[in-house]
């Protein structure tokens, strides 16, 4: 994830339609898969100062991505008028320090209101005990790792914003995407997988209000739809990506 900061001095006769510009422009920034979100703040002590901040996925996809798409020319007819108004464009990359003041309410992540690593520690392992009597994925899992369930349930703690244990001590994204390759799942063996999964969530007691489910539901079906495109002979999948972060709403989409 990249933030891009552009800060703009606007004389107070042009503020509205400069804003009107960026309302139209937005559109474009909105269509975008690489754009995650953005916000156009004015100056208080100083109205005639601006700053937009878009926080794209990576420098990568905002440079070679929104800025080689067919978005980026609707978007730079609305704003291009204001470029000689710059007085910054750069980006940034997020550091280590962040930090949510005292008091001020934050919902907790998927992890947390699952129960945190234990809650799927105990999912995986129900899970893949009822894996080992099905027959339609034995096949899939024939001479499986013990610790699978185990890695499986590091990943999906990440996912969920827990703490980034697979990607640190078992190699992230490449890792997950390489038990897949090849395997050419079947459309009934990913469905079975999903139905099974469940009937574990039920069995070991993760949180059942509509909120989590529909998120837990979400990242099942997001998820196993790409493990069944990426395993099959012909799959061209993305080689390198971030372990993805799942929230209350859908993740938005990747892209290199």
């Amino acid at each position: 994830m990249i933030l891009e900061y552009i800060r703009y001095r606007i004389p107070e006769h042009r503020a509205g339609e400069f804003e009107e510009a960026y309302k139209q422009a937005s559109k474009s920034l909105e269509e975008s898969p690489e754009c995650l979100d953005f916000e156009l703040s004015r100056g208080v002590e100083s109205p005639e100062s601006y700053i937009l901040r878009i926080r794209w996925e990576s420098l990568e996809s905002h440079l070679n991505g929104f800025r080689k798409s067919a978005l980026f020319q609707p978007f730079i007819a609305q704003v291009g008028q204001y470029i000689e108004s710059i007085e910054e464009m750069r980006h940034y990359a997020p550091t280590e320090v962040v930090g949510v003041a005292a008091g001020t309410p934050r919902p907790p992540t998927l992890y947390e209101w699952a129960g945190g690593q234990d809650a799927f520690e105990r999912l995986f392992a129900r899970f893949y005990e009822t894996v080992a009597e099905d027959e339609l994925l034995i096949p899939l899992f024939a001479g499986m790792n013990p610790a699978h369930a185990h890695h499986v349930a590091m990943w999906v703690g990440e996912v969920f914003g827990g703490p980034a244990a697979y990607t640190d001590l078992r190699g992230g994204y490449e890792k997950m995407l390489a038990h897949h390759l090849g395997r050419a799942i079947t459309e009934q063996q990913r469905r079975r997988w999903i139905n099974l999964l469940v009937d574990a969530a039920d069995h070991v007691g993760l949180p059942d209000d509509p909120e989590f489910r529909a998120a837990f539901m979400s990242y099942l079906e997001w998820g196993t739809r790409l493990a069944v495109a990426n395993s099959q002979p012909d799959a061209t999948p993305i080689r390198r990506a971030p372990v993805p972060r799942w929230g209350w709403g859908v993740a938005p989409p990747w892209s290199p």
